[in-house]
């Protein structure tokens, strides 16, 4: 079962679109690539790669329009608005996606699993870490974490709150005490256009921070691409439905 709603975003300053596959189950909001919409991951068989779990009723799946990451990839806006908007976007997954997700979960505050690839994994981490209040787990797959790159390595407090790499290694209190409760899957390959060291420097600022966490490395026959995404997603969301 399908569903789709669009809405204008005061914090974006332009529309948002949300869908969203399966009837029961778990709610897991996956981010697409930098420059996807919320129905790439339909398009690239990552929703049918999850079939099984969404007709046994173990996951709902929910997708978002990568606002932050098309201006990030197309740079079509100056690097500060780039950046604020990267922020922003993160704000409006807290404030309006979620809470339209548990609109369809019934009025339930139920908390989500976060995933993507590649600056969709990056997404996916970042708003756990932002938000542990909300997002129970996140699955980061071949990701891209040093995002700085992308906005001509400036710097701004927008960027600063936004990216995991940046800002985990100095929380402190409640917010920490929260993420240490939190568990973060990191996988990815070693083929082509794969950096698994992201991966690793990844897990070592939340080791340092002792979040939970783990590396799975799938080895070089795995390349930077949806074959392999197809792969890891239905794995690790079985693995999370049944602790």
């Amino acid at each position: 079962m399908k569903t789709t709603q669009t809405w204008s975003s005061s914090r974006l300053q332009q529309d948002i679109t949300v869908v969203r596959w399966g009837t029961f189950g778990k709610p897991v909001l996956v981010f697409p690539s930098a420059g996807g919409d919320a129905n790439e991951i339909e398009r690239n068989g990552l929703v049918d790669a999850c079939s099984g779990l969404l007709a046994e009723g173990k996951v709902k799946l929910y997708s978002v329009d990568s606002v932050a990451g098309q201006a990030m990839i197309s740079k079509s806006a100056p690097v500060g608005h780039r950046m604020w908007l990267l922020s922003q976007f993160q704000e409006c997954v807290r404030r309006e996606v979620v809470p339209a997700i548990h609109a369809d979960l019934g009025g339930q505050a139920i908390d989500v699993i976060t995933t993507g690839a590649s600056i969709g994994a990056f997404n996916a981490v970042a708003v756990l870490c932002r938000y542990p209040d909300v997002f129970a787990a996140a699955i980061g797959m071949s990701g891209t974490y040093r995002i700085e790159r992308f906005y001509d390595e400036a710097w701004s407090e927008d960027l600063f709150f936004s990216a995991p790499l940046q800002f985990v290694p100095g929380l402190d209190g409640p917010q920490l005490d929260q993420l240490r409760q939190r568990q973060v899957l990191l996988a990815s390959g070693e083929g082509a256009f794969e950096d698994i060291g992201e991966t690793w420097r990844m897990a070592a600022a939340l080791g340092a921070q002792g979040v939970p966490n783990r590396v799975d490395n799938w080895g070089p026959q795995w390349e930077h691409d949806w074959h392999t995404w197809r792969q890891m997603l239905p794995q690790y969301l079985d693995e999370l439905t049944r602790s």
